[in-house]
């Protein structure tokens, strides 16, 4: 059964681990006057959570791929809990030692106002939200109805998620993934543009394009409008740069000069490049002054 000395056990084993839910079980654990427990050994099981040794006995704290792994089983009573946990949109890590359960953890992660305005002004520019969530259906359910995503993945593993990226590739889909965590690293390889929230793991900021310097999704719908017009200006910049030579090359070279006897003056040809870099250079510092 459930001791006090589990709660150190836990707090050692989370102190270790940089997911999210494990900085949320430290909190609330330094908040209750815990102290972590001397772990012998660590070792981090990625999509699946976290297994420590203590003495001669094996604790475990992490989704319920665990806890299958581990041949746990959660009693009839705590099956009821967890459903209605998991259909409040919580997020549950569990918790046991060999194949007994010991503990279920719910954490509530509250969607924020800015991710559901971003997920609306993306669907609005035309994307196409698919969520990726190791949580379990319900939870996954409950989060993709609250920000209203077009679909949802449940129970995903690091390749699974990576899976789906290719399979929307394959329909001839053009993939943007934002991760923040060491289970978004492989499908962040995989994706066509690839964006790492500031406040997530250095492995999905290594891996990542483009990393937002906040955890606001807001600034999400903002890159694609910066891409977009940067992607513009340079078609601008070449064909201004090109109209400039195909113009000045062949008066200089003497085409005009048969039927109106024009020839280009040296003069003139150095000003029209000048003019051609000046403007290249004036319409790229527009870009400051549009608001995105």
């Amino acid at each position: 059964g459930w001791q006090n000395e589990h709660k150190g056990i836990l707090y050692a084993a989370e102190l270790k681990s940089e997911h999210p839910l494990a900085l949320a079980i430290v909190e609330a654990l330094k908040k209750e006057g815990e102290k972590p427990a001397i772990i012998d050994s660590f070792e981090s099981r990625t999509g699946r959570g976290i297994v420590v040794t203590r003495g001669n006995k094996t604790y475990w704290a992490g989704s319920h791929r665990l806890l299958k792994d581990f041949g746990a089983e959660v009693s009839g009573l705590l099956q009821g809990m967890v459903e209605d946990y998991e259909r409040s949109g919580k997020s549950l890590v569990y918790f046991g030692e060999g194949n007994t359960l010991l503990a279920v953890i719910a954490i509530s992660d509250k969607i924020k106002d800015t991710s559901r305005q971003a997920v609306k002004q993306l669907k609005e520019s035309g994307k196409y939200i698919v969520l990726l969530t190791g949580d379990g259906r319900l939870t996954a359910q409950n989060v993709a109805g609250e920000i209203d995503a077009n679909r949802f993945i449940s129970d995903a593993l690091p390749a699974d998620k990576e899976n789906v990226i290719k399979e929307l590739q394959a329909e001839g889909r053009v993939v943007a993934m934002v991760g923040d965590g060491i289970n978004d690293s492989q499908a962040l390889a995989r994706a066509d543009v690839s964006v790492a929230m500031g406040k997530g793991t250095d492995i999905a900021m290594d891996v990542a394009m483009v990393t937002l310097m906040t955890s606001d999704l807001l600034l999400l719908p903002k890159a694609f409008k910066l891409s977009h017009k940067t992607v513009r200006l340079i078609r601008q910049n070449l064909f201004w740069a090109f109209i400039y030579n195909l113009i000045g090359i062949p008066v200089a070279a003497g085409i005009l000069f048969p039927l109106y006897g024009i020839l280009l003056n040296p003069m003139i040809a150095s000003a029209a490049m000048a003019c051609s870099s000046v403007s290249v250079v004036l319409n790229s510092l527009s870009l400051n002054w549009r608001k995105l």
